[in-house]
């Protein structure tokens, strides 16, 4: 990560309770990674990002009473120095365009995230610019 010693506060926003745990197991192979917060839905993920101010929010794109793109274009509103990652099973390229357009650092396949989530995560950490590991 950009700031080794620096503890990286992350919101897992997914309806799925499986992949959550998923996530929540994987950040922990970094200790510099924490989860702050969770959230089941895009409206949950708006509050709670207001609330907890974290560094990641890590967002599902299908999911109910908001979708994560219009939550995640709340979130940059509210929160420009967020930077916001979708990971999801949303391979369509007109969904990744219109993901990355709302303002996120990157988009990661869930099928992909075992081996690209910690990565991803750095990147979109990094000055520069988005990751995806989707084509």
């Amino acid at each position: 990560m950009s700031k080794s010693s620096a503890v990286i506060r992350i919101l897992v926003v997914d309806d799925y309770q499986p992949f959550m745990r998923f996530v929540r197991a994987t950040l922990q192979e970094r200790p510099e990674l924490q989860v702050i917060a969770e959230a089941a839905d895009g409206l949950q993920a708006v509050q709670k990002a207001v609330e907890q101010c974290p560094d990641v929010v890590l967002l599902d794109i299908a999911m109910p009473r908001l979708n994560g793109i219009a939550a995640a274009k709340i979130i940059r509103q509210n929160s420009p120095n967020c930077k916001v990652l979708f990971v999801t099973l949303n391979s369509d390229v007109c969904v990744r365009s219109a993901a990355l357009d709302s303002g996120a650092r990157g988009y990661v396949l869930k099928a992909q995230a075992a081996k690209e989530l910690l990565p991803a995560i750095e990147c979109a950490l990094c000055d520069g610019g988005a990751a995806s590991g989707a084509a």
